[in-house]
């Protein structure tokens, strides 16, 4: 294959790929390919970890983590780099990922990011919304409510947020709700105030993965049965064992709250793959919903699949 493809805009910024998708969409084999044929083109690559289960260092298997086999010897970085027992938030993320990619842009190599963690990506290439501390009476306030008055008061508070989330989406409405409470704006005014992103200090090279939704299923089945035979529920009664916050993300990251009712016996193995093949399933639609009217609509999207690295190396860098 050729080698003329420009890894720099015409204003000579640093480059940074982006490989955006759904759980199980393939998204770590894609971007060690896409890093690997960097390499053949005399390009040093690192991939750097988007997604906000893997970043905990105690779910390696229920994250899917990429073992150092399927590497294939590419760096990859923020892969298991925080501790359950404390919360990475998308800010916390986005300041580790900002020195990773400078890291890798001081020694001329190419960094990849792969997740679908889309207030991650948000967070990095927008900046954050700088929302004031919250309240702490008006955070017990709101978060004791039942998530339907949260969001019937959400209605009456800030009715253009309401319109535009799930009646049952728990911590988004409980989110709008605290911050207009709190603040006395809506989120959507301290949204268009974003601060510290890196999207205007970078030539960006995205590609969004949108396969089709019952093979990306039959994935994610299949690698939920390959998880369960495979350690995860011994990293599950390991990660109870801690006696974690229950609030912490870690300890509601898919397949815990399933395979620990299972480990106390109030529900069966199969009805903890049932429940956790269904959370994976309904955490892909609102991963689907994010990336296909979230992201920039000249954000190539990439529908088919097996892909082909070779043909998106072009679309990417040409």
């Amino acid at each position: 294959m050729s080698t003329e493809y420009s890894l720099v805009s015409d204003d000579d910024l640093p480059p940074v790929a982006l490989i955006a998708g759904p759980t199980a969409s393939g998204k770590s084999d894609l971007a060690v390919r896409l890093a690997l044929a960097l390499h053949e083109r005399g390009r040093a690559a690192v991939v750097v970890n988007a997604d906000s289960a893997q970043v905990y260092a105690d779910l390696a298997v229920l994250s899917a983590r990429p073992a150092a086999a399927e590497m294939r010897g590419i760096e990859h970085r923020l892969f298991g780099a925080w501790d359950g027992a404390v919360a990475c938030s998308a800010a916390d993320w986005a300041e580790a990922a900002k020195a990773e990619i400078a890291a890798a842009h001081e020694r001329g190599a190419v960094p990849i990011l792969v997740g679908g963690t889309g207030l991650y990506l948000r967070t990095l290439i927008d900046g954050i919304a700088p929302v004031p501390p919250i309240d702490p009476a008006v955070r017990a306030a709101v978060r004791a409510l039942p998530v339907s008055e949260a969001h019937a008061a959400l209605t009456h508070a800030d009715p253009e947020r309401a319109a535009a989330l799930h009646p049952s989406d728990t911590t988004r409405v409980a989110r709008a709700l605290e911050v207009v409470r709190s603040t006395g704006r809506p989120l959507a005014a301290w949204q268009a105030e974003r601060t510290g992103g890196i999207g205007e200090r970078i030539t960006l090279h995205p590609a969004v993965l949108l396969p089709d939704r019952p093979w990306l299923y039959e994935r994610c089945d299949r690698r939920l049965a390959q998880m369960l035979a495979s350690g995860a529920i011994a990293e599950v009664e390991a990660l109870l064992a801690r006696g974690l916050d229950p609030a912490l993300p870690v300890m509601r990251a898919i397949g815990v709250p399933e395979v620990g009712g299972f480990l106390r016996g109030t529900w069966s193995l199969e009805e903890a793959e049932a429940r956790a093949a269904q959370a994976t399933r309904n955490y892909v639609k609102r991963q689907m919903t994010w990336l296909r009217h979230q992201c920039p609509l000249d954000w190539p999207r990439i529908v088919t699949q097996p892909y082909d690295e070779a043909s998106l190396f072009v679309r990417l860098f040409h």
